[in-house]
């Protein structure tokens, strides 16, 4: 197995007879997936989604895939190919458009129209290709057929990609449930028509490589939502993601069969139920939608909520509900039913949800206590069994942390794809395809971009690191003004500190020290305001790390008058 050096240099350029693969997002972690194919001078992105922040990135608001090594050949780009319709496939595609809007989009009816949806919020008009299983579209130099494949969202597609240097199967999030209930499976004559042919390169999706066995069925947690719904006493809340179509239909049919009349909270999930709604992914039965407003026009024994926060999204409704922040006001008999799994570094969040909704009065229904969600990507038995059907001549894990990558590439090995031909990489280390061989050739820029508000890539390492200072240190300041003539203190040290345990009467002890510190100073010749500051820095810092053992952030101003 081939792993990523930090000493990679920039990929040569690439030969006529290769192929180029660039993975910018969802290699070395779960979301952000956006791989660049690139042959004979063209490109061709596959998804472009967004990663959600975690409690290291403080007012960040998404995380989007670094566009640099793309951003000045994006005429050569001959399309977006969107495999499914989740935020970490589609959530950056308006990102990306804005550099250059007529890059046209390919991908499912259902996937075409959220991303559309969303495309509208920021005043841009794509040009789309609605594609379905069996379709094959050349884009450029770049021949593609479309595969069917099942997973926790409707219309989900794998793509084949065949050029002159090769042939990759690109699988996007897939499982194989047996029993899915679109009835649309994953279409493994398909698979193994395209191993007959011959797979030169096989992405697959890593996600539950670590698990053994098979993914459950979707069907199999029907009893376990209809077992809550029997027993509650008063209001359901079931909070999910804003596009599992599969998951608010069984919420509805668990509805209709207890009597209960469903309102949908939140923005983006009463826009993609209403998408999926009038293209036919999602039955709603006659009036059992409720507008939010005339909820009080009904019993709470009568009423379902299905709201967005499963993974503890500070803004989101059911994050807002814990923390009494929220017009829906939870307390005892209430079900909050939490239908989704946890997405790695969201753990402590949901439990704090949790923890809120239950101290509130209450039940909580997830995953952890009772059989309310199931997977919607392929364990290890079901990717062995992919493997054996596609027989790769080369694969390279995507979708993933590195443990995930790692245990996938086991599972290729152990059915006998040799370990020279298995590539394990992280975002931005490049794959070149040539003579039937995958190799390592580089790696390019390939950083987070962070949305903060109506900025983009503004925020940086360094500014997310002052916040951080600023959240768990805290800050001091010291004003001091100084003769700009003979050097002396005229007034001050004025401290004014915040974030600490300690009364400010502690930062007495600090006043003599900055005073001796800048005498001395000024003594020595020092007299630039700005270095004098920095003594002011040093003397606080030394003294607040001895005392008080903190490192925060410190703001020194010397006024010169």
């Amino acid at each position: 197995m081939s792993h990523p050096h930090p000493e990679l240099a920039l990929p040569a350029p690439l030969p006529g007879d290769a192929l180029r693969v660039v993975p910018l997002g969802g290699l070395g972690e779960v979301g952000r997936n956006m791989t660049v194919v690139e042959h004979a001078g063209q490109l061709l992105v596959v998804d472009c989604g967004v990663l959600f922040p975690e409690e290291t990135h403080p007012g960040v608001d998404l995380i989007l895939p670094d566009f640099e090594y793309i951003a000045d050949r994006l005429d050569d780009v001959q399309a977006i190919v969107l495999t499914h319709g989740h935020e970490d496939h589609i959530g950056a595609v308006p990102y990306l458009l804005r550099l250059k809007p007529d890059i046209p989009l390919v991908g499912s009816m259902l996937t075409l129209a959220l991303v559309e949806a969303k495309l509208r919020e920021h005043r841009i008009t794509p040009y789309t290709l609605g594609v379905r299983e069996g379709n094959r579209e050349r884009l450029g130099v770049f021949d593609c057929e479309f595969v069917a494949v099942n997973h926790s969202i409707p219309d989900a597609l794998a793509v084949c990609i065949r050029t002159p240097a090769g042939t990759i199967l690109h699988t996007g999030d897939f499982k194989m449930d047996q029993l899915p209930l679109d009835r649309r499976l994953t279409d493994l004559r398909a698979f193994a028509r395209l191993g007959e042919e011959g797979v030169d390169l096989f992405l697959t999706d890593s996600t539950n490589a670590e698990v053994p066995g098979f993914t459950t069925p979707e069907r199999e947690i029907a009893p376990a939502i209809d077992k809550v719904f029997r027993h509650a006493e008063r209001r359901i809340i079931v909070a999910c993601f804003s596009s599992h179509v599969h998951r608010v239909q069984q919420v509805l049919d668990a509805a209709e069969k207890a009597g209960r009349k469903v309102s949908m909270v939140g923005r983006s999930m009463i826009r993609n139920m209403g998408i999926a709604a009038d293209l036919g992914y999602l039955h709603v039965p006659d009036g059992i939608l409720v507008d939010f407003k005339k909820l009080g026009d009904l019993p709470d024994d009568r009423i379902v909520l299905i709201c967005t926060g499963s993974q503890g999204e500070p803004m989101a409704a059911l994050s807002r509900m814990a923390n009494r922040d929220h017009r829906i006001e939870v307390g005892p008999g209430d079900t909050v039913l939490l239908a989704s799994s946890l997405i790695p570094g969201n753990e402590n969040a949901v439990y704090r949800v949790i923890n809120g909704l239950m101290r509130l009065g209450a039940t909580v229904v997830h995953k952890g206590n009772a059989k309310v969600h199931v997977s919607g990507h392929a364990s290890a038995g079901e990717l062995i069994y992919v493997y054996n059907i596609v027989k790769p001549r080369n694969v390279m894990p995507v979708h993933g942390e590195w443990r995930h990558l790692v245990a996938n590439a086991e599972l290729a090995r152990a059915t006998g794809v040799p370990a020279d031909n298995v590539v394990v990489v992280e975002d931005g280390v490049t794959v070149d395809l040539r003579e039937g061989q995958a190799r390592v050739s580089g790696a390019v820029p390939c950083g987070y971009v962070y949305v903060d508000g109506s900025s983009v890539g503004g925020t940086t390492e360094t500014l997310l690191r002052d916040r951080a200072i600023l959240r768990d240190e805290g800050f001091v300041s010291v004003i001091v003004v100084m003769d700009s003539v003979s050097g002396k203190i005229v007034a001050g040290p004025e401290i004014t500190a915040r974030g600490f345990a300690e009364d400010d009467e502690i930062f007495e002890d600090i006043r003599p020290k900055i005073v001796t510190a800048l005498e001395d100073a000024t003594r020595g010749g020092v007299a630039d305001a700005y270095q004098l500051q920095q003594v002011i820095r040093r003397t606080v810092g030394s003294w607040v790390g001895g005392k008080i053992r903190r490192r925060p952030m410190i703001i020194p101003l010397v006024i010169e008058a």
